[in-house]
């Protein structure tokens, strides 16, 4: 919704809140009006998210069948692969690169998450990792609280408006631009796409026993409904639960649960110590299936340049670990005496259990200063100079 006076009729109110679900950069009053307001829930923004939920509902009356299941299922892994592999790892960090072509690609994949544009996500995941877990951070559950880093910061028109003085790196690309502007275009296509689709399943392929409006109700609202809460669980709920393994300055940590619901994206505590790598799973144990699909993409050459983990990172990484087992080692001799003569027989044995056992509880303390070698985007989002994706990045 626009930033207009309090004296606006409210009917003109409802026009440019009406507008701007079609052009998101609607702004009669200007954006920075916009951004400075407070935070409170804007009911009008909330309509989007009630037909979203509401939408699931017609699975009630169309049914189910294995194909509109495994579809949705299917979409769920896909458009979270483009949350966590473009609008994350590409659009907001630049973790690897790509063509212009390809770029606009993985943009269009992406809206297909109903996320708003790419540059819309990139802004504010920068704007996160800037002021993470402080005042400015727009959804931090230790400032703001659960439900509203969850989903009410979304309600909030102050955070609708995408601040392009903080993405000079994208905006130079009109295509990308135009997505993240008319970012309701490549959704509302993607769905009547899956209901066509279901139309055409019940005319040729009537053994599936799959309607066009099962696939509209499981492929779209299930799907898109699981997939928002699942990305919304990282602003949540990574900052709440799972272990610190590095002390960084805000409350970051890594989760287990959450990498499987996210594919990867739960070692949140290693993305915060060093954002710049492709993978967040420092170690071949850490599972990060965002990582694997990233690689095998750029084994055909639609993307390259995949940035490791610096060795520093991992060599403060293992002294981290290392100084967690014997924490965990020495609470488990104080808080369990009983195994102390099973320690006597087999020391190393004995220690290595006890810490597997209580590492998972360390909590590393917040540190007041960000580690030196984490990089901040901001730098290079907002730099005069604008870097090309790759080879054919001035083709049109």
């Amino acid at each position: 919704m626009s930033s207009l006076p309090a004296t606006v009729p409210p009917f003109r109110r409802a026009l440019a809140a009406l507008v701007q679900w079609f052009d998101s950069d609607h702004a009669p009053g200007g954006a920075d009006q916009v951004r400075a307001e407070p935070d409170r829930v804007e009911w009008v923004r909330c309509i989007p998210f009630i037909i979203l939920h509401a939408g699931c509902f017609i699975v009630l009356w169309a049914g189910v069948s294995p194909f509109a299941v495994g579809t949705a299922v299917a979409l769920y892994f896909l458009r979270m692969f483009a949350v966590t592999g473009i609008y994350h790892r590409y659009f907001s960090h630049r973790t690897y690169r790509t063509s212009r072509f390809g770029q606009f690609l993985l943009a269009l994949w992406g809206a297909t998450t109903v996320q708003r544009g790419a540059l819309w996500w990139a802004y504010h995941h920068r704007n996160h990792h800037q002021h993470s877990d402080d005042p400015a951070d727009a959804h931090s559950p230790h400032v703001h609280g659960f439900w509203w880093s969850h989903i009410g910061w979304i309600t909030s028109r102050r955070n609708f408006p995408t601040d392009y003085s903080k993405l000079r790196d994208f905006t130079p690309y009109p295509e990308l631009v135009w997505l993240n502007r008319f970012d309701t275009v490549v959704p509302i296509l993607f769905a009547t796409g899956l209901w066509g689709l279901g139309w055409l399943l019940e005319l040729h392929a009537p053994g599936l026993h799959t309607t066009r409006w099962q696939l509209l109700g499981w492929g779209f609202f299930v799907s898109t409904t699981f997939l928002f809460h699942g990305t919304s669980c990282i602003n949540s709920l990574a900052h709440l639960m799972g272990r610190r393994r590095f002390q960084t300055s805000d409350h970051s940590r890594n989760s287990w649960i959450l990498t499987f619901i996210t594919l990867g994206e739960g070692w949140h505590n290693n993305h915060h110590r060093y954002m710049s790598c492709t993978r967040q799973g420092f170690y071949w144990w850490e599972f990060d299936p965002t990582y694997y699909g990233l690689k095998l993409l750029s084994w055909t050459g639609f993307i390259w340049d995949l940035k490791p983990v610096p060795a520093s990172v991992l060599a403060e990484a293992a002294a981290a670990d290392h100084a967690g087992t014997i924490a965990a080692a020495e609470r488990a001799a104080l808080t369990h005496p009983e195994f102390s003569s099973f320690k006597k027989v087999v020391p190393a044995a004995a220690a290595m259990a006890m810490a597997t056992l209580h590492a998972s509880h360390g909590v590393a303390p917040r540190r007041t200063d960000p580690p030196a070698i984490q990089r901040d985007l901001t730098g290079l989002a907002q730099s005069s100079e604008v870097t090309p994706p790759g080879p054919s990045a001035t083709q049109d």
